[in-house]
């Protein structure tokens, strides 16, 4: 009989083949169901010790790599493996989240007393006490258990972007927008590899499920180029397009125009990296150059996507790495060699358009959290199917697990940006006002699989 996963929620019943389809159906529904909004947890009835707390948050956090979520192979996985990743799943994410508890306790006190911060404050309080009894995972049925609960918490903090920026828009007299910044800086990084660990177990489990049953080990050669969340084969000219196609859409809607755009350089380029991140960062990169493209009155300029692979790293400069990169040390210690060449080229992406650039005034701030667009009338958004006075051009999907639009937030380039930067890349603009903008996306890349 095979063991798999009864997921409660929006995970239920879903074969998750790649990355895109993984958080469309964890976490991304347009049209959420009844429990859509029992994502916020009163104070947790597990009562966890302070000291517990600080003792979790004193411990340095383990600094995640793209390769230390595929060091588990390819799905799907033997269960060795499966119970690999479901204990280094539960090593880091406790400490993570005590964390993210004590910068909110750091806050000042009439800070978190806000209601949408202390809900926030709440929902993370009340997943670590529902992590904390886990012991090592040594059975099928403990495994099945902890993906259940994991898949639950993805989607209790599928929301914290938006309420986390609702609150401080309502604490605005008692917080400086610098201090704003830099909590948010932190703790939206720190949330990027909170999810990814959560979410890469999740999509690790349900490509392996069928197989538990089995008296046979899963054979590892798959024809899939996804590892749970992550596409090893991930061709970025066809997020390009896939993104152009939904934000022209939107243009078409709102200006009565369709942008148009050109990929030149290596559109067959492919490199490993998680798709719903690329697909943020290209989402909001298009959006500011059709818009900016349109509103110029410049809409017969295509937008030019410059599509750029790194040269392979050197045999010199690889054997100063090769002590380091072939292998991977994780949290306790354990060995483990990963399925990838040591080198990783990564990729550039340019996005070129004549929409008359950014003002120098402007061009400081645009890596700065803004709230001043998101009007106190506005609903929260995921409390209501209408926009309210959101520009429709900005309701476009988040990112990592976002199930809500983050509009008019001035969330949109540095999030973008802090997507980037997590595993080694980078944004940077460089503006040439009255003319248009050069727009420059690195991603560092992962490496070419092993065959």
């Amino acid at each position: 009989m095979n063991s798999y996963l009864p997921l409660s929620r929006s995970y239920r019943g879903q074969n998750i083949r790649h990355s895109r389809s993984f958080f469309r159906y964890a976490s991304l529904n347009r049209y959420p169901s009844p429990s859509a909004h029992k994502w916020s947890h009163p104070p947790s009835s597990t009562i966890i010790a302070d000291n517990e707390i600080a003792r979790l948050a004193s411990k340095p956090l383990h600094a995640l790599r793209l390769e230390d979520l595929v060091k588990h192979g390819r799905p799907p996985l033997s269960t060795v493996a499966l119970f690999s990743s479901a204990n280094f799943t539960l090593d880091l994410l406790p400490n993570r989240l005590a964390h993210r508890i004590q910068a909110l306790r750091n806050l000042p006190f009439i800070v978190v007393s806000n209601p949408n911060i202390s809900r926030i404050y709440n929902n993370y309080l009340h997943s670590l006490s529902t992590l904390l009894p886990y012991k090592t995972i040594s059975t099928l049925e403990d495994e099945i258990r902890f993906t259940e609960v994991l898949a639950d918490l993805v989607e209790t903090h599928s929301h914290t972007i938006p309420t986390l920026a609702r609150g401080f828009l309502e604490c605005r007299k008692y917080i400086s927008p610098t201090e704003v910044t830099r909590f948010l800086d932190e703790h939206l990084r720190a949330r990027i590899g909170t999810r990814l660990i959560a979410e890469q177990h999740i999509a690790l489990h349900l490509s392996s499920q069928a197989h538990q049953g089995s008296h046979t080990e899963p054979d590892p050669g798959s024809s899939s180029s996804y590892i749970g969340v992550i596409d090893t084969a991930l061709n970025p000219a066809s997020i390009v397009n896939s993104c152009g196609n939904f934000v022209s859409e939107i243009c078409e809607l709102k200006y009565g125009v369709r942008p148009s755009w050109i990929i030149d350089g290596q559109p067959e380029t492919t490199f490993a990296f998680v798709p719903v991140h690329l697909e943020y960062i290209i989402t909001e990169l298009l959006k500011n150059a059709f818009r900016a493209t349109v509103e110029s009155g410049r809409s017969n300029e295509p937008v030019v996507i410059t599509i750029a692979a790194e040269p392979e790293l050197s045999a010199a400069n690889d054997s100063l790495n090769k002590s380091t990169s072939g292998l991977i040390l994780d949290d306790n210690s354990n060995f483990s060699i990963k399925p990838f060449e040591d080198s990783a080229p990564g990729i550039t992406i340019r996005i070129r358009d004549r929409g008359g650039g950014i003002s120098p005034e402007v061009l400081p701030n645009v890596w700065s959290y803004s709230f001043t667009t998101f009007s106190e009338e506005d609903e929260l958004p995921g409390q209501s199917h209408s926009n309210g006075n959101m520009d429709a051009l900005n309701v476009l999907s988040g990112a990592g697990g976002e199930s809500s639009s983050i509009a008019g937030l001035g969330y949109g380039l540095p999030l973008g940006r802090a997507y980037a930067e997590y595993f080694g890349g980078g944004i940077e603009i460089q503006s040439l006002y009255g003319w248009g903008c050069d727009v420059y996306l690195r991603l560092k890349g992962l490496g070419r699989p092993k065959t």
